[in-house]
C-alpha cells in the first residue's frame, strides 16, 4: 500500500471540514445507517472480496479502541513506537459479521466520547506531539486526527455506496 496515497486520500475525505466536528457526528451516522437498513443487509457482501457494511462498523470500532492507545501514548509519552495493525485480520478473526449492526454501534459510540474527550483539551502544541508509526513513520497527533476524521468519512461512503448495491441487487 503506498503509505502517502493513502494519507492524501483521507485528507481528501475530510477536505476542509473540522476533524473535530466530524468525529462528532460519527457515532450518529452509524447509528442512522444501523437503524435504516435491516441487519440482513448491512450483513450481505457487496463485492466479494470486499468487507460487509457490518464488517466496517466493525472495523470503526477497532480502529477506535487502536485510536484510544495511539492518542494516549504520543500524548503522554515521547515519541513512541506505534504498532501497525492489520484490518483484514481483525475482521476476518473477530468475526465482525457475526454480531449485529445496532451492536457495532453502541460500542463505538462510547469509546469515541471517551476519545473526543481527550481530543478536545489538546493544544495546538499538543497536536505536534508526534509517535514513530512502524509503517508510516513519525506522525504527529494532528496528522493523527486530520486521518481519523478523513478514515470515519471513507467508511461512512463505503457503507452507503455497499447499501446501494446490495439493494439494488435484491431487487
Amino acid at each position: 500500500m503506498d503509505l502517502q496515497a493513502y494519507q492524501r486520500r483521507m485528507y481528501e475525505y475530510l477536505g476542509d471540514r473540522d476533524p473535530i466536528g466530524v468525529l462528532s457526528q460519527t457515532a450518529g451516522v452509524l447509528a442512522k445507517i444501523a437503524a435504516d437498513h435491516p441487519a440482513a443487509i448491512l450483513k450481505t457482501r457487496a463485492y466479494e472480496e470486499k468487507w460487509t457494511p457490518n464488517e466496517i462498523l466493525g472495523h470503526l470500532v477497532d480502529v477506535e479502541l487502536v485510536t484510544a492507545a495511539r492518542l494516549r501514548f504520543i500524548y503522554c509519552q515521547d515519541e513512541p513506537d506505534i504498532v501497525g495493525f492489520d484490518p483484514d485480520r481483525w475482521v476476518a478473526r473477530q468475526r465482525h459479521n457475526e454480531r449485529e449492526p445496532a451492536e457495532w454501534v453502541e460500542l463505538f459510540r462510547p469509546l469515541r466520547e471517551c476519545n473526543l474527550c481527550l481530543w478536545n483539551q489538546l493544544t495546538p502544541a499538543d497536536l505536534k506531539r508526534a509517535g514513530r508509526h512502524r509503517e508510516r513513520g513519525l506522525e504527529s497527533l494532528e496528522t493523527m486526527l486530520r486521518m481519523e476524521a478523513g478514515h470515519d468519512l471513507c467508511h461512512i461512503d463505503q457503507i452507503n455506496r455497499y447499501v446501494q448495491v446490495i439493494l439494488l441487487k435484491s431487487q
